[in-house]
């Protein structure tokens, strides 16, 4: 009897082991060109690559077979590295599928700086993928997606479905031209359709979602009600059914968080942060036919070394980079110190600028600082230190604003700018960590005009335009020609709509032009003219009283030096 019992008992426990299956999933997001062991803006070693990161998925796939790589999107964007094979040399293979494929990646999401370089960058880069590039509500005209909506891979005996969808802000960010032929709907709305279209369809064992959009619905103001919300995907998890594991990115933050879908089951959501700093393991088990269950971690890669394989795999590409960015641009006669355009015009700005206004023949130029943190030193500049003047591959706009409107645009933007001295200390608006409380790239300054700020008078009414700068009168109710960077056209930061009252499609209607290359290859351009670079402010604005805020932007500025 006991005999029986006991090999009635082992028979039980086999089978239960033989049910109990784990998959691990590896997931990157917002590798932003971090592709190399070196930051070739800098010229210094980097610590954080796909070197890395390929290290430890070699070390994984060793020992366990049953992987699945997946990446959230924003590959094409970020550094020298991609911007060589994007618009440089075209005509070799883009880097990044060629890294992706000999690293075997499973599926990758769309990102919205993967669109931004634009149709003839990504349709070929797409089609150079051995992996399917995902975006389910990326859609044509037609309703159905202009990306892969989902696809399914196969481990251990299990069909695993992976749906990607991507942030439907695109529009606010990017002029058509970048999208023509798609609209972004809404993620939950999409989501919904594509789980039950892919339960029917595919019965999978386990459906993950791969998204390119942040965990923090309330990011921006909104909340969890807001329709096509920037950063939904926690918002996925809670009102979607079906899911999980959820992958997200967009925010550059690291997440490992379980919420509640509305069927009760238990719904992780990881996010990888950036730059190839960190990797996110999910291990998904699966227990007969109950729902497959996940255990998360974030893995820092920062101690890993970079695979020989991976370096010695791609050694060519990155001699070909290494020498780009090498390439000297102009001699810079004096150093840039990006910090000092928060506290007037400055030589950064003022490079910005000339080049805007020289290139579209606007009267006004519009521009914030997109690093407050580097100091470009006196000397040669190279193609790579140009990634420290102008970081991303925006596109120039004109715009036609009233004067009203363009007044109305900075007060905007000093508020979230400057502070009341006398209240504060601080001449900058610093959150208790004493950082600035909104976006260094949302602090705009204007050339073309001649103004003040004062810290001291009321929202709304610190700025004083006193003239153009070639000493016309500023009329509030006159119409100038205005150029800004594509972003800010599109309503990135909020400066048109919260600021000047406009709607997106007012705001859009006030463009009149656009510049097809990027904005800092035509400063590039500029300054390679020059040869020898001696850059002077124009200083067509500053803080008043100057007696009195002197000495707030001197104790300022030392929280940058």
């Amino acid at each position: 009897m006991k005999t029986h019992f006991l090999f009635y008992a082992l028979l039980i426990f086999a089978s239960l082991s033989a049910s109990a299956q784990t998959i691990k999933v590896l997931f990157t997001t917002d590798v932003h060109g971090a592709l190399f062991p070196y930051n070739y803006v800098s010229g210094t070693e980097s610590d954080n690559s796909m070197a890395k990161i390929f290290t430890f998925v070699d070390s994984v796939r060793t020992v366990d077979p049953n992987v699945i790589l997946l990446d959230g999107g924003d590959m094409l964007q970020g550094s020298p590295v991609v911007y060589y094979y994007n618009n440089v040399d075209t005509a070799s293979m883009n880097i990044v599928p060629r890294i992706y494929n000999y690293m075997k990646y499973d599926a990758v999401c769309i990102g919205n700086h993967d669109i931004e370089a634009g149709h003839k960058v990504y349709d070929k880069v797409v089609s150079q993928f051995e992996a399917p590039v995902l975006g389910a509500n990326a859609v044509k005209s037609d309703g159905t997606p202009y990306f892969k909506p989902y696809t399914i891979v196969e481990r251990a005996g299990k069909r695993i479905a992976v749906i990607g969808l991507v942030t439907p802000y695109i529009p606010h960010w990017l002029t058509e031209n970048f999208w023509s032929g798609m609209e972004f709907t809404d993620m939950v709305e999409s989501a919904k359709f594509w789980v039950k279209e892919v339960r029917e369809k595919e019965k999978p064992d386990c459906i993950i979602g791969l998204f390119h959009s942040g965990f923090d619905y309330t990011y921006g103001g909104f909340d969890i009600d807001t329709y096509k919300n920037e950063n939904a995907s926690q918002i996925v998890a809670l009102r979607v059914a079906g899911f999980d594991l959820v992958l997200c990115g967009h925010d550059h933050k690291l997440y490992n968080e379980v919420v509640t879908d509305p069927e009760g089951h238990k719904v992780h959501v990881l996010d990888a942060g950036t730059a190839c700093r960190n990797i996110g393991q999910a291990t998904i088990t699966f227990n007969g036919n109950e729902r497959p269950s996940c255990s998360c971690e974030l893995i820092s890669v920062k101690n890993k070394r970079p695979s020989e394989k991976y370096c010695q795999e791609f050694k060519v590409q990155q001699t070909a980079v290494y020498a780009y960015s090498k390439k000297v641009v102009g001699k810079l006669q004096n150093d840039i110190r990006t910090y000092e355009s928060l506290f007037g015009p400055s030589a950064l700005s003022e490079i910005v600028h000339s080049t805007m206004l020289k290139a579209t023949g606007a009267q006004i130029s519009i521009t914030a600082p997109l690093l407050v943190n580097v100091t470009i030193p006196k000397g040669e500049l190279t193609v790579g230190g140009m990634f420290n003047i102008y970081r991303y591959e925006n596109i120039l706009t004109t715009m036609s604003l009233t004067g009203l409107e363009l007044k109305k645009l900075l007060e905007y933007s000093y508020d979230m700018w400057v502070s009341n001295p006398d209240k504060t200390g601080h001449i900058l608006r610093l959150n208790k960590r004493n950082r600035l409380e909104h976006k260094y790239y949302n602090l705009d300054s204007a050339a073309g005009i001649r103004y003040t700020v004062d810290p001291y008078k009321p929202v709304g009414s610190r700025v004083e335009i006193l003239s153009l700068e070639d000493g016309t009168p500023f009329d509030l109710n006159k119409t100038y020609s205005v150029a800004v960077n594509g972003y800010r056209a599109n309503g990135g930061g909020g400066h048109f709509d919260e600021g000047v009252g406009l709607t997106m499609e007012q705001t859009k209607a006030r463009i009149t032009n656009y510049i097809e290359e990027d904005l800092r290859g035509l400063i590039m351009k500029e300054l390679m003219k020059q040869g020898t670079i001696d850059i002077k402010p124009r200083n067509n604005w500053n803080f008043v009283p100057s007696d009195k805020v002197s000495k707030y932007i001197e104790a300022d500025k030392k929280l940058f030096e």
